[in-house]
């Protein structure tokens, strides 16, 4: 274990859980919020959800290589360890918990949780192997720190969904919460990938959020998905984002397709590209 300013630095899993089982003797609630480092006021606003609701803060920074495809972006992803451990400071985290890959996949690893069902389609079908990916760390994750409550973004509510399935049918002892996205004042979801935006394509990325949100309206006021769809992908292509990879509008809780809200709270999500960067986001209704 190491220290920086304040926050106490763990990087392997047993003297992190010899922590942990000092706060347990002492009745404490744990919290634990996974990332992958870069962060932004949307990491802060989870860890300030989490001080809330819990006597003691985890923050995991782990770039997990198995969510990203071959030609993707790990090896360019944002790292500022530095950086994220003065903010995990700020926040009043308790510990940060930085494993190694080579402790999380250790020689010879060879176990993969899969999610049927809510990890299909969406960001399922246009990154194989991803969701995969995500519960087999989050599973690690969890295990690992055993904390009472672990905190989500719902900007990625596919992966929320899977996450909370896959601790339903694994029996996981953990509460997962998803904690609302925080956006900027024009409305573009926070995310460490906003800074690969150049100036211009900043500027067109909140069209994102004002489809999906125009959307929503409709849905809301009896309109059907499919015409509300379609004109929102038009939208999409003329404010210049391209390809857009999915533009849908899901059940909540089961991430079906639906054609309206009767049946419901719905999810209305799009994953487009702007440039060389990769925008997700998601509206509710209903």
């Amino acid at each position: 274990m190491s220290s920086f300013p304040s926050v106490p630095v763990f990087d392997a899993v047993a003297p992190l859980q010899a922590q942990v089982a000092a706060w347990r003797a002492g009745q404490e609630r744990l919290v634990l919020v996974p990332t992958m480092g870069a962060l932004h006021a949307g990491h802060l606003a989870l860890m300030a959800r989490a001080r809330t609701i819990g006597t003691r803060v985890v923050a995991s920074i782990f770039v997990n290589p198995t969510q990203f495809g071959p030609n993707e972006d790990f090896s360019r992803y944002p790292r500022n360890t530095e950086a994220d451990l003065a903010l995990l400071a700020q926040a009043g985290v308790d510990a940060a918990y930085l494993p190694e890959a080579s402790a999380m996949y250790p020689a010879g690893f060879s176990t993969r949780i899969e999610v049927a069902e809510v990890s299909e389609g969406l960001c399922g079908a246009v990154r194989p192997g991803h969701f995969s990916g995500v519960a087999t760390v989050v599973t690690k994750l969890l295990n690992q720190v055993q904390p009472d409550v672990a905190l989500f973004g719902e900007k990625d509510f596919q992966q929320l969904q899977v996450i909370r399935r896959a601790v339903r049918d694994l029996d996981i002892p953990v509460s997962i919460e998803g904690v609302p996205t925080l956006r900027e004042p024009d409305g573009l979801a926070l995310s460490s990938r906003n800074r690969y935006l150049g100036p211009q394509e900043r500027a067109q990325a909140p069209r994102l959020h004002a489809v999906l949100a125009r959307i929503a309206e409709g849905l809301v006021a009896g309109k059907p998905a499919d015409p509300l769809v379609a004109q929102g992908r038009a939208a999409l292509e003329a404010a210049g984002f391209g390809p857009v990879q999915y533009l849908e509008v899901r059940d909540a809780d089961s991430l079906a397709p639906v054609p309206d809200v009767s049946g419901g709270p719905v999810r209305v999500l799009a994953a487009a590209y702007l440039g060389t960067t990769r925008l997700i986001d998601n509206v509710a209704a209903g």
